[in-house]
This record gives C-alpha cells, sequence and structure tokens, in this order.
C-alpha cells in the first residue's frame, strides 16, 4: 500500500495502541487517516499477557471484545503462594466483580494473538498498516500552519493536521516533539533498597510436570529473596508438549545481570531457586523447551504532556502547529506488575477514537480551532496514568522488602523476617471476601477507566 501525501490523522506504530486507536476512529465515524509502523512485519513475541474487565469493556464499545474472548482463557482469579509451603496465601477473586462488569475474569491472551485478531479486524474494513515507516523528522508545514509534515527514513513525507504516537516507550514522536518523560515519583519508594525488583526476565515454556501449577489461572509464588509468576498461555493443543506457561521473575542483584534471551539453562535454574518447589524430592519439575525469553529492567515513566501543538513550549498553546497525541507506551510506561501495560494503552485508544472524532467534527463546523475535547482527553489520560504507575509501585513494594531494614537493628530477637510477616498479612487478608474483592477490584480497572 502507497502512502498518501496527506490525511487529516497520522497514526504511528500499529501495535495494539495504535491499532485500537484506528478501529476507534472508525467506530465513531472517521476514515481519513492513516497507520504506519516502523517494522516489516508486526511482533512475533508473546509480552503483555493479561487483558481486564474494564479493557474489555472498552473494547466492547468499539466491537472488539468477543473476538479476544473467544481466543482466551478466561482466568477467574490471581494467587499468591508461600513457596516455602506450597501453600495459598491469597486469592484475587475476579468473579466477585459479575454485579459490576460483564466480564468477570481476567483474559489470559498473549500480546501476539491480541495483536492479530485488531488487525484482522481494521482489516476487515479495508484498511491495511503501510510498513515499513520509520519516522525520522516532523516540521511544521509553510503553507498550513495546523498542518505537521511528518517524514520517514526512506525520505517520504506526509502532511497530516494530527499525528498520533503509539510507537511505544523510545517514541519518535514523542522525542521529536519535545515531550519530556520521567519518573512521575508518585510513590517516594527507592526500590533499589529490595536489591531484587529492578530486573526481571520474561519466557514461554514448556514444563516436563505441570503437576505444580494451575491451567487456569496465574500464581505468584512468593519467597524472601524474589517472586516468581507462572500462568498458562492458551494455544492450539499439543499433546506432545502439554501446555504453555508465561514465567516471569524479579533476579537479585547479586545473580548478576541476565542474560539478553536467557537460556533454558539459566531459566532452569531461575525456577529452581525460585519456582513452585516440588511436592517430592524425587520429583521433575523441569523446562522441556524454551519459545522465547527476554529480560528488562523495571522503571517508571511518564509524558509531560499527551498533548500538544508542534513548536509549542506548552500544551495550552494552540497556535503552535499540528496537534501531537500520545497513547500506549509512547505516553507511560511501568513494571509489568498487576499486568496494566498493554490494557492502560487499549483504553488510551479508544478514548482517543472517541475524542479525536469528536473533536474534528467540532472543527468542521466552527471556525475556532479550540482544543478542549483534545487537552480534557489527554488531562484524564495523564491522571489515570499516573494512579496505574502508583499501583504497580504498591505492587512491587508487595514484592520487593528491604534485605537490612532499620528496624532489624531495634528488633534483633524478632524470629519473624518481613517477608514471613508479608506473608502472614496476606494469608489474615485473604480470609475476608470483601479484601479479596477489594484487590480484584483494583486490578480490574474498573474504577479507572
Amino acid at each position: 500500500m502507497s502512502l498518501p501525501e496527506s490525511t487529516t490523522v497520522l497514526i504511528v506504530g500499529a501495535g495494539p495502541s495504535g491499532v485500537a486507536t484506528a478501529l476507534s476512529l472508525i467506530h465513531h465515524g472517521c476514515r481519513d487517516f492513516v497507520i504506519v509502523d516502523a517494522v516489516l512485519q508486526g511482533q512475533n513475541a508473546s509480552r503483555a499477557l493479561v487483558i481486564h474487565p474494564a479493557t474489555l469493556e472498552a473494547l466492547n464499545t468499539i466491537g472488539c471484545a468477543q473476538n479476544l474472548v473467544e481466543r482466551g482463557l478466561k482466568a477467574n482469579g490471581f494467587s499468591f503462594r508461600n513457596r516455602s509451603s506450597n501453600s495459598d496465601l491469597f486469592y484475587a477473586d475476579f468473579t466477585s466483580l459479575s454485579k459490576y462488569t460483564p466480564y468477570p475474569h481476567m483474559l489470559i491472551i498473549s500480546q501476539t494473538t491480541t495483536e492479530r485478531v485488531l488487525e484482522e479486524k481494521l482489516e476487515s474494513f479495508g484498511v491495511s498498516v503501510i510498513r515499513p515507516c520509520k519516522v525520522t523528522g516532523m516540521q511544521r508545514n509553510k503553507q498550513d500552519n495546523d498542518v505537521t509534515d511528518v517524514s520517514f527514513e526512506d525520505g517520504r513525507v506526509i502532511k497530516a493536521r494530527y499525528v498520533i504516537g503509539a510507537d511505544g516507550a523510545r517514541s519518535a514522536v514523542r522525542t521529536i516533539s519535545g515531550i519530556g518523560f520521567a519518573d512521575p515519583n508518585v510513590l517516594d519508594r527507592d526500590l533499589s533498597r529490595t536489591n531484587i525488583l529492578t530486573q526481571m526476565v520474561l519466557a514461554d515454556v514448556y514444563l516436563t510436570d505441570t503437576s505444580l501449577v494451575p491451567d487456569n489461572h496465574a500464581v505468584s509464588v512468593l519467597s524472601p529473596d524474589t517472586f516468581f509468576i507462572i500462568s498458562p498461555i492458551p494455544t492450539k493443543a499439543d499433546e506432545a508438549k502439554g501446555i504453555l506457561y508465561r514465567i516471569a521473575c524479579g533476579v537479585p542483584l547479586e545473580m548478576g545481570t541476565p542474560p539478553h534471551a536467557p537460556p533454558k539453562e539459566y531459566l532452569q535454574n531461575i525456577l529452581d531457586k525460585f519456582g513452585p518447589k516440588p511436592l517430592k524430592a524425587a520429583s521433575s519439575f523441569e523446562i522441556s523447551e524454551v519459545l522465547w525469553s527476554t529480560r528488562f529492567r523495571t522503571h517508571s515513566a511518564i509524558a509531560d504532556t499527551f498533548f500538544k501543538r508542534l513548536g509549542s513550549d506548552t500544551d495550552m498553546d494552540a497556535k503552535g502547529g499540528g496537534g501531537i497525541l500520545l497513547v500506549g507506551d509512547a505516553a507511560h510506561i511501568h513494571s509489568p506488575a498487576g499486568g496494566q501495560g498493554m490494557n492502560l494503552g487499549l483504553r488510551d485508544a479508544v478514548a482517543m477514537g472517541e475524542a479525536m472524532s469528536a473533536h474534528i467534527e467540532a472543527s468542521q463546523t466552527s471556525s475556532s480551532t479550540d482544543d478542549h475535547i483534545l487537552r480534557g482527553l489527554a488531562d484524564s489520560r495523564h491522571a489515570t496514568a499516573l494512579e496505574v504507575i502508583a499501583l504497580t509501585k504498591s505492587i512491587l513494594g508487595l514484592y520487593g522488602l528491604p534485605r537490612n531494614p532499620t528496624w532489624n537493628k531495634f528488633m534483633w530477637w524478632c524470629p519473624l523476617s518481613l517477608g514471613s510477616i508479608r506473608d502472614y498479612t496476606l494469608w489474615m487478608a485473604g480470609r475476608f471476601r470483601f479484601v479479596r474483592e477489594s484487590a480484584a477490584w483494583q486490578m480490574s480497572g474498573l474504577g479507572r477507566r
């Protein structure tokens, strides 16, 4: 597909957030857009794994939820387990949300499948992603101050009145626009003191023995040193290999920096140290195959603004040039704790399509270029992103405990460690239904759509 000379809306990035933005624009009656991506093909790595109830509700408003639900696994909740005793401590019960949402479950589905389903939906409307188109520059159009000339690596240029950056954490749109991107320090907590949560590994693996892990929901195994999460991934049945699992683990700093793509041997060591304990000493609990693996550092950042005019010093300057907007990881990043990242980006996208369509329609019937609709959207999504970052940091705080807390100097006689106190507190809290429901509510996103 060839790149047109101009468009009203240019979406840069064809991950879940970018494609969902395009689908939301179509749903709300806007067809004058182009969507591009820097890579020749979509990503084949799994990455995000969960879609929460609030996100399914948002996707349902643009006709995209049902196809995803049919391809995913409905998990009724998320459990925390003590590694030493192999006992369950706490269960976040999503079925309790049935009085608030038609989706009272966590939908376990790989990001690869999510992207495929959304892009198939986009293609059903006759729209294709133009690839590869890597943005290398943006400047004001000389004939029309409200238009941005967007340049690509291959020398092509497109004129757009609005550019939506959905191009990930290293967003070219955000960088070229001069929008800052930093940790908001919502919670004043020095995570480096935990010594365990600054680096993590993720992998999709097959196991020789699955008797220790559930096939219908995710489990977080807690130990004094770190945490280990394991979850089934819906795939086509393979009798020889069994169930495909996603594993995620915080890697203590004393173990060094994980390999870029951790091999089977490295992951097996992680599983042996921090994964579920075999019920018997002779039990086999080994990784038989690794499909994909990666490492990353956990950190948070948020764009200074999700909307501005190109060339303006602030988002309040409506005369600076074409509109620049951010969604998904281009707007905010945080740790994977609670499975919130892709969910927040998808809800950004659905809201963006509605607001952008309303703004364009209002602009066509008025001579003024009031940006209050887009500015209102940007402010609202920025506030929601701050809340989600705070939530993920709170979850990290639960996982990551100080190794040598100051009070140990005065409580040396106490036989309980912070890990033991944490686990006992979780166990006690889990006895109360309203606490289990509250945990599910916080993770579901229903309170911060």
